[in-house]
């Protein structure tokens, strides 16, 4: 399934014709010209439309040689028409005698009655990597340095459709390889592109709910080829009330996920860049969707609601809804935020601000003044009585912004973004935003934050800063948010008070967490965050560093992990005193990291049998034997082995039919590791990196 020119078609051509299926089905059937159906006969080496099975005289004849044909014979069916498919289920026999059946669609619903062996396979369009690969693949000659210049804009111009890339790879392979004659061809296909979108457009407005719709409009807050983390994109939906709940045990983020991945397969939305266990990273909205909506009559007309993105004065009004900071001069808010703001009252500020609901700067120049720019602005925003709805106030990468104390009249904030600002301190009435549901202050210089932080009852989202060595002030009878969902970047010291403290905090889903103390206190400061560990029936994601005063690891006693059934990615620094542990994960574990874990024992041997494992990094000291063994049918599913720094490691020996899914392996500064296992040289899907020496 997937919308025009993902590639369905190219899919169902390889498997038609791959070397397996066709030894394996006597008969072969497709449709070849828009009508007629074509068979291949493999005993006869040939192939012929159906009028061989007998007089076709219509269409109905057609499909009624063709039942009475499969009933009889085991074939493979592909059908790239959704018509035809409707025919297809009328005349398909109940007992296929082992026939199977491919269908290519660009429908979002199938028939009800349509009885499938599988769930849908639903393509979607490719990263910026892919879409390289595929444009170099589709090119007739090597790119010469010079063009290397151009990657990103190829890749982000053809949005990730893989028809464009492809008709650009033709296009360009008969223009003069010169920067001039590129860059031309470039803008030309910018404008050709919009024909292919026209379908996707149409569902859009036909088939997304309203809310879906919004949440695909917010895209156009972002500059354009702006990557967006999904973690972000999903919290901020969030704080502005796009998604609501829908199930009794459901949260808004489970929604706003589910929104996120529907987009992304229906080719509304382009995922960027994956994590290495293949979960979606970082999103953009497709070029070719960003022009639709470039005209403000679009923008009010598809939110169904007015909103201003900048200062869109296309309702003719002044009123700005979410104010976006490109850094444009011409927008009328350039001169209010980054101007002379002795010359601006605050009076002349209220008719564009009083109904501002969210703030997101994108102002990312590494000096002095976006901190100070920003200060002024919001003060005497907020002293005129400017953003006193405000939802979202969004300033990640902004250098240093100083907030004003005034931020506490803002007590409807539910989002807080100051990511990478490496902002120093927090104004103390930070207490007084009582709605905030996410405080996002990774890479600051925060290093300690406030008892009265835990005044946020409505707290769902606390990332902190992990290098600073943020610690949290807390009382054993401090009222805490118990509705934390996500509690990042965390030092947990001697004074750190788990348990009747952290621990009563029971729907966390993604945990991260240093543990490093005086010698005597980190045992049982260790032992404590493992008790609270196996309380956490919701968690996800587990980071868990245990260092002594040196910053060197330092032991990490772990209890069986087998209970926690959601949890799906997991990454251990310490020094593991049960190595049985290895045989001990969930079996939704996708993604490991062990770094300084000290095994003697060949982890290999426990860890291939986990069904769900995509990858799997070994770093410093986590083996520290001289021996690892790959078993037949080991690691069904892993897609990336990184070995980092195994000194030890001398022989690595892996058996026919393991790793069968693997595509990426990276060895790093393994000395003693002379040869690569032969059964992964001549695979033509893996890529392998060895980087032998340290700089």
């Amino acid at each position: 399934m997937g919308m025009q020119g993902i590639g369905k078609t190219t899919l169902a051509n390889l498997i038609f014709n791959h070397k397996a299926v066709v030894d394996h089905f006597p008969f072969a059937v497709r449709r070849s010209d828009g009508c007629r159906l074509q068979l291949r006969n493999k005993e006869e080496l040939m192939e012929s439309d159906l009028s061989q099975l007998g007089d076709v005289w219509s269409y109905d004849d057609e499909m009624q040689r063709l039942k009475a044909f499969l009933i009889n014979n085991r074939s493979l069916i592909v059908l790239d028409d959704s018509h035809l498919l409707y025919d297809m289920i009328e005349v398909l026999p109940d007992t296929l005698n082992g026939s199977r059946m491919i269908l290519t669609t660009c429908e979002t619903r199938l028939p009800p009655n349509l009885k499938m062996k599988s769930d849908p396979h639903q393509l979607r369009l490719r990263t910026d990597e892919e879409s390289w690969a595929l444009f170099t693949h589709a090119l007739k000659f090597s790119i010469p340095p010079e063009l290397l210049k151009l990657k990103d804009e190829i890749a982000k111009r053809c949005g990730g459709l893989p028809l464009l890339i492809v008709k650009l790879g033709e296009a360009l392979s008969h223009k003069d390889a010169t920067i001039e004659e590129w860059s031309t061809a470039l803008q030309q296909f910018h404008h050709d592109q919009q024909q292919l979108w026209p379908n996707t457009i149409y569902k859009i407005h036909k088939d997304l709910s309203l809310y879906m719709r919004r949440c695909l409009f917010y895209f156009t807050l972002f500059p354009q080829d702006f990557d967006i983390p999904a973690r972000r994109l999903i919290t901020l939906w969030v704080a502005e009330d796009l998604v609501q709940p829908e199930g009794e045990n459901e949260t808004p983020e489970d929604v706003a996920e589910r929104c996120l991945n529907f987009l992304i397969a229906q080719g509304m939305v382009q995922v960027t860049k994956k994590k290495l266990n293949g979960n979606v990273k970082m999103v953009r909205l497709p070029d070719a969707l960003r022009q639709y909506w470039s005209s403000k009559a679009q923008q009010a007309t598809f939110l169904g609601v007015h909103t201003n993105t900048r200062s869109d004065l296309s309702l003719g009004t002044n009123k700005i809804r979410r104010l976006v900071d490109h850094l444009d001069k011409e927008d009328i808010s350039f001169d209010h935020i980054h101007g002379n703001h002795s010359t601006t009252s605050s009076t002349s500020l209220t008719p564009y601000y009083e109904d501002v609901l969210s703030f997101l700067s994108f102002d990312t120049r590494k000096e002095s003044k976006p901190g100070e720019e920003v200060r002024n602005f919001l003060r005497q925003s907020i002293s005129s009585g400017c953003f006193l709805v405000l939802l979202v106030l969004d300033l990640d990468n902004v250098f240093r912004p100083k907030l004003p104390e005034a931020m506490g009249k803002l007590t409807r904030l539910r989002y807080l973004g100051l990511r990478s600002t490496f902002l120093e301190i927090l104004p103390s009435s930070i207490s007084k935003l009582q709605n905030v549901q996410t405080l996002d202050m990774k890479h600051t210089c925060i290093n300690a934050l406030p008892y009265s932080i835990w005044k946020l009852q409505q707290l769902r989202h606390l990332h902190l800063s992990e290098s600073c060595r943020s610690k949290l002030m807390l009382q054993h009878d401090t009222n805490i948010p118990t509705i934390l969902q996500t509690l990042c970047g965390l030092l947990v010291d001697e004074e750190t008070p788990v348990r009747d403290g952290l621990d009563r905090l029971l729907d966390i889903r993604k945990l991260g967490l240093t543990v490093s103390s005086k010698q005597e206190a980190i045992t049982l400061q260790l032992q404590a965050v493992v008790d609270w560990v196996l309380k956490l029936n919701q968690l996800r994601s587990l980071r868990l560093k245990s260092i002594d005063e040196s910053n060197q690891p330092w032991d990490l006693e772990l209890k069986p992990l087998v209970s926690l059934v959601n949890l799906s990615y997991i990454y251990l620094l310490g020094q593991l005193r049960n190595p049985s542990i290895m045989s001990q994960f969930p079996y939704s574990l996708i993604d490991l990291t062990l770094s300084g874990s000290g095994l003697v024992e060949d982890p290999m041997q426990s860890l291939d049998k986990l069904p769900n494992l995509r990858s799997l990094k070994l770093l410093a000291k986590s083996y520290l034997g001289k021996n690892m063994l790959c078993s037949l049918g080991g690691f069904p599913q892993l897609r990336v082995l990184k070995l980092w720094k195994l000194e030890q490691l001398e022989e690595w020996n892996v058996e026919k039919g393991a790793l069968r899914a693997l595509r990426d392996l990276e060895i790093r500064f393994c000395r003693s590791l002379k040869i690569i296992p032969a059964e992964l040289l001549h695979r033509t899907l893996l890529k392998i990196e060895i980087i032998s020496t340290q700089v």
